[in-house]
């Protein structure tokens, strides 16, 4: 566990292998102004887990920002009966074995609203990732929409596959299936980085890779370049 901002908690998981490649997980954790705990991309749920998230406060709610990130949902669902749980619509179809109090939509109404601001990011028949902003911090939380790998992370053949998708810091972007599943939707990509870029983000975390602690906008504007490019 690590402490990023006031009320704003990372805590790093175990890897699970994803198309060849050794794939890190990370879970945040935002305490919100009523106390409740909001947790985002829940990893493997183990005692010693339980007791450092229970320590922090009530966990209300359990968030899958997409339909690669649901692995251990499950079981923090039943440790946390009382808890609401989020996803998209992919990830509803995806896991039919699991239960969604609500789907992010453009116009979700979201409880932690005051706390956390969101943009569900679309365009792609791929994948569809809700993003999300914590205010009081200025930090961008995202899943896969970056990925930005240490380099010491992979030997030298995955290390390559890692740079040719993109991924590599300290140039880490989207992956590179996704940006092309984009072809034909940039105009949709860009309106929803115009609204991330006009949160002005201070700090990024992602689940996979290093986290972008200063400039992030300067690290954004760079890792998106992509959007603004015709083709």
């Amino acid at each position: 566990m690590k402490q990023l901002a006031e009320n704003l908690w990372i805590f790093d998981g175990e890897a699970v292998p994803f198309f060849t490649l050794p794939y890190t997980t990370r879970m945040t954790v935002i305490r919100l102004n009523n106390g409740a705990l909001w947790v985002h991309s829940p990893i493997k749920l183990t005692s010693e887990l339980q007791a450092l998230v229970e320590a922090l406060g009530e966990v209300r709610y359990l968030i899958a920002p997409n339909h690669l990130h649901h692995l251990f949902l499950k079981d923090w669902q039943q440790r946390y009966p009382q808890a609401q749980s989020f996803g998209t619509a992919e990830v509803q179809t995806k896991r039919p074995d699991l239960h969604f109090d609500g789907l992010f939509t453009a116009q979700f109404h979201a409880m932690w609203a005051t706390d956390i601001d969101q943009v569900l990011f679309t365009g792609s028949h791929f994948m569809q990732e809700c993003v999300f902003f914590h205010k009081a911090s200025r930090t961008l939380i995202v899943t896969d929409l970056i990925e930005n790998f240490s380099p010491e992370s992979f030997n030298a053949l995955l290390r390559l596959l890692a740079r040719g998708a993109g991924i590599l810091a300290p140039n880490g972007k989207m992956p590179l299936d996704w940006r092309l599943s984009f072809m034909f939707a940039k105009a949709q990509a860009r309106s929803h980085f115009d609204k991330i870029l006009a949160w002005e983000p201070k700090a990024i975390i992602m689940a996979h890779g290093l986290i972008i602690e200063n400039d992030a906008t300067a690290f954004l504007e760079k890792s998106f370049s992509w959007v603004n490019r015709e083709g």
